[in-house]
């Protein structure tokens, strides 16, 4: 079954959208009663959210999605990818367009505490750098002085720019777009001298273009990007759903279940670690509102964290090929920042 898909800018929906769930702080019950989750990414990224040739979503941010549908309804299929505007995207997840927002969005605190969202937990650690042309010279971030800089509006990464350019005394010239494909067919062409955004992001995009060998990202990380899913605030057992599904995954990683042996692992385990997690003891479903088997079918249908990050943005097939080891993405025992609480 293809997941459901709904293009669209939002911008006269997240005007018009009542604001049905904030205000009720009901959201599970809403989506059980629609019967599916509404998920927002972005226009197509690689590695996060992406279009294949069927017209399927997929990558990371998009597991996140299919692990929370799995979660609420044991099937990762009940979805709708929603695909709205960088300028829009929070507007209408507040206004209940959507029910969850997982499309690279950093975690800051004014999002946090002025939109009526709450950022559940980072699914990726990312940080902003530059692009340029191999030909330019610039080997250093520090060499863009009076350069123009192709960045997307309505961002932190103009924000980050902006930062960046006056701490150093740059004077860059900010280029600014809505659209980030005419964004970077304005640097192809020459217009800008980089591209600034999250390195993940520039990574996916080197790959779409005609020569990628002309291309090289620079050295310098010059933000924090703690990426992750979004819900509206005030209601608070719908945030719990959707960070406990990206825990699920980590925790699961960590005890060493798979998509492939998560059957064996529930049927055969004496890890009581194990064994709380995929409802074979204990009671933990019951806070979330969800049935024992929430986290089983997570892993079941969408895989552990490690599974989804090799599968998208490591080495699989069409991944954007960022390695895992020795970054902020590893897991907590491994020198990373990808923890999660106990599940007891």
């Amino acid at each position: 079954m293809k997941l459901s898909i709904l293009l669209t800018s939002v911008v006269s929906i997240a005007v018009m959208a009542a604001p049905v769930a904030a205000a009720t702080g009901d959201t599970l019950n809403i989506v059980k009663k629609r019967g599916n989750l509404r998920c927002q990414v972005g226009t197509p990224s690689g590695g996060f959210y992406n279009l294949d040739a069927n017209g399927n979503w997929y990558g990371l941010d998009v597991a996140v999605c299919q692990a929370v549908a799995a979660a609420i309804f044991g099937d990762k299929k009940k979805l709708e990818i929603q695909s709205v505007s960088s300028q829009a995207r929070f507007t209408a997840l507040a206004n209940g367009e959507s029910d969850l927002l997982c499309r690279t969005a950093t975690w800051t605190l004014s999002r946090d505490t002025q939109l009526g969202l709450d950022f559940v937990t980072p699914n990726f650690y990312d940080g902003q750098g530059f692009t340029v042309l191999k030909s330019s010279g610039i080997t250093s971030a520090l060499q863009l002085k009076g350069a123009k800089v192709c960045v997307t509006t309505g961002t932190t990464s103009e924000l980050n720019l902006a930062d960046f350019s006056r701490e150093n005394n740059l004077n860059i010239s900010a280029v600014t777009f809505e659209d980030w494909n005419v964004r970077d067919d304005t640097y192809l062409k020459g217009g800008c001298d980089a591209v600034t955004i999250d390195k993940s992001s520039l990574a996916a995009n080197i790959i779409s273009f005609p020569n990628p060998a002309d291309h090289m990202i620079l050295p310098e990380t010059i933000s924090k990007e703690p990426l992750g899913p979004a819900v509206r605030h005030g209601d608070n057992q719908w945030g719990d759903i959707v960070r406990w599904s990206v825990f699920a995954m980590i925790n699961a990683e960590e005890l060493g279940v798979t998509s492939a042996n998560v059957d064996d692992m529930r049927a055969n385990s004496k890890n009581i670690n194990v064994r709380r997690m995929l409802g074979v003891e204990g009671n933990i479903n019951e806070g979330l509102g969800l049935s024992k088997d929430w986290a089983y079918n997570i892993i079941k249908q969408v895989g552990n964290y490690g599974e989804i990050y090799e599968k998208y943005i490591g080495g699989g097939k069409g991944a954007l090929g960022i390695k895992r080891k020795g970054t902020l993405n590893a897991l907590w025992t491994k020198g990373g920042l990808m923890y999660s609480p106990p599940m007891r």
